[in-house]
């Protein structure tokens, strides 16, 4: 689901604008994936400029499965943080039910609830994303061209920050969605993410500071498959 006036369609001004005022949305979560979005866009550039470059033929195989996957990447993050949005929305709507009878009560608790998980969801998804970006990076540090490495860098920087706002999204939204197993599996998967993000993004900028060349990734390993 999108908004009618999608984010990606507004300036960057308009969008810190936006953000900046009173309106409830554009928020965190929005600010997250379109973090997360940036982060992306770096790593397409960073292959794209890496491509058809002698000096990294070895590696053109990653370079041309990279560069599109994380354009793909990018499109998503930017519908995520209408998502987003949206989520929020539909939960702020729930909260202004009616709650005069029993009746009304049990609809306004069950709109909640449900809405509540649709918000802990989308969040969810934007921390998977975050890891393709960063997994992505990873993949690239010490295999694309060396003048564009720090570009990796603060693509795995944005993408962890994206990744770790969009999971207080999904943790500040769990109590209110009245399914304590699913609550729980939802904590576990976002604390395996969280981990798993952390160490990649952290992999990324050590490869990238530390300046070494790495050798190509076998065809099987390759982030990104046919």
């Amino acid at each position: 689901m999108q908004t009618a006036s999608q984010f990606r369609d507004l300036t960057v001004a308009e969008f810190v604008r936006r953000l900046s005022s009173a309106e409830p949305v554009p928020g965190g979560g929005s600010a997250s994936a379109i973090a997360a979005a940036l982060a992306a866009s770096l790593v397409a550039m960073v292959a794209s400029l890496s491509e058809g470059r002698p000096k990294y033929a070895a590696h053109a195989e990653l370079h041309a499965r990279v560069g599109p996957a994380a354009r793909r990447l990018a499109d998503r993050l930017l519908v995520l943080a209408d998502d987003d949005a949206a989520a929020y929305a539909g939960f702020a709507a729930a909260l202004k039910l009616p709650r005069e009878s029993d009746a009304e009560r049990a609809l306004r608790t069950t709109a909640m609830q449900e809405a509540a998980r649709v918000a802990a969801e989308i969040p969810l998804r934007c921390v998977e994303a975050c890891l393709e970006v960063v997994v992505l990076a990873e993949s690239l540090a010490g295999r694309s061209n060396v003048n564009a490495s720090s570009d990796l860098n603060v693509a795995a920087l944005l993408a962890e920050a994206g990744g770790r706002g969009a999971a207080a999204n999904v943790l500040v939204n769990l109590p209110s969605v009245g399914d304590q197993a699913w609550a729980g599996e939802a904590r576990l998967q976002v604390d395996d993410l969280l981990r798993t993000l952390g160490h990649i993004a952290a992999q990324t900028r050590e490869v990238v500071q530390g300046g070494d060349a790495r050798d190509p990734i076998e065809p099987s390993d390759l982030p990104v498959h046919a």
